[in-house]
């Protein structure tokens, strides 16, 4: 192998950049040429590529987002559209892939490595989604950003004696909505994990106006309900004003958190090794305080592993 390209897919998530510096200097490390492919599936399709060198990825580990860009290709996912794909690797001389996203991004490095390119996936959302692997590229980061938020919101919060809906990301992963509830000591987490129950939220709330808590904060995984009608009952309910905040694209932005970019500064080199090796079809994970390898389509059906332990633990923590 003397040629691998590397592209970013789906959302983008801080650490990103970490594991694109990893990739490209471990690769010239070994004597490979690396290719950057610019906005994704999309820019494959388009022959959007070009060399990379040691000066592509200088002064990147720190920044968020990614330098390749990101972007979606309906075209991609035609099974045409993919051979099309993985011809123009061909045509540019690229035998190994690297591609860094979520499930989708995953399944498009299948269907490359169906097609006869070495493919290895390496798992980059903030949502935490990917069930093969404790945690993401990006997820950490976003917890951080949450944290800083309820810790400014339960500011205004008190000053008011507020309570306040905080509704964050994850689809259908209610991890940040946990991690970051507890770390940052909201009294109720409203996940896609749990059924919930707007009179338990409405006790805690009544037992804390009682003692007299001037703060009431409360996580929400989006998609799970209705923010403002979830605000709207609880101010009914109990007496207590109550607002919502979105915290939205805000959670994707910003400086990698230290645990970010290790992950992705070893997941890009280990990702490397790999197509030396001569593997495809391999996704990168973290489990148990390592790193693990995984076939992409096992990684992609793999079932949740919600901590139950730790929604309990908050529970317990916020009566």
């Amino acid at each position: 192998m003397k040629v691998i390209g590397i592209l970013t897919s789906g959302g983008d998530a801080p650490g990103m950049n970490p594991a694109i510096r990893a990739v490209v200097r471990t690769a010239l490390a070994n004597g490979l040429r690396v290719k950057g492919i610019r906005n994704g599936y999309d820019g494959l399709m388009k022959g959007d590529i070009y060399e990379m060198n040691v000066s592509s990825v200088a002064d990147i580990i720190h920044k968020g987002g990614t330098i390749l860009g990101t972007a979606r290709s309906l075209e991609f996912k035609e099974l045409e559209g993919r051979k099309r794909g993985a011809q123009i690797l061909r045509d540019y001389g690229i035998e190994g892939l690297i591609v860094i996203g979520g499930d989708g991004s995953f399944k498009g490095a299948k269907g490359l490595s169906d097609l006869g390119i070495n493919t290895i996936a390496i798992p980059g959302t903030i949502d935490n989604d990917m069930n093969y692997t404790d945690y993401t590229i990006g997820f950490f980061t976003a917890i951080e950003t949450v944290i800083d938020a309820i810790g400014k919101l339960r500011d205004t919060s008190s000053s008011h004696g507020r309570a306040i809906v905080i509704e964050v990301m994850g689809r259908n992963c209610g991890d940040i909505a946990l991690y970051a509830g507890l770390a940052g000591g909201a009294e109720s987490i409203i996940v896609p994990e749990h059924e919930f129950s707007m009179d338990e939220i409405i006790t805690k709330v009544e037992r804390g106006k009682k003692r007299g808590k001037l703060h009431h904060l409360i996580t929400l995984a989006e998609g799970v309900g209705n923010p403002y009608k979830i605000a709207e009952e609880l101010e009914e309910k109990t007496g207590v004003e109550t607002k919502v905040t979105v915290l939205g694209h805000v959670q994707r932005g910003g400086t990698p958190a230290a645990p970010d970019r290790l992950l992705g500064t070893t997941m890009g080199a280990r990702a490397v090794e790999l197509l030396l090796e001569g593997k495809t079809n391999l996704a990168i994970g973290y489990s148990n305080g390592k790193l693990i390898e995984e076939d992409i389509e096992v990684a992609i059906q793999e079932k949740s592993k919600f901590k139950e332990e730790l929604y309990e633990l908050a529970n317990n923590l916020s009566q």
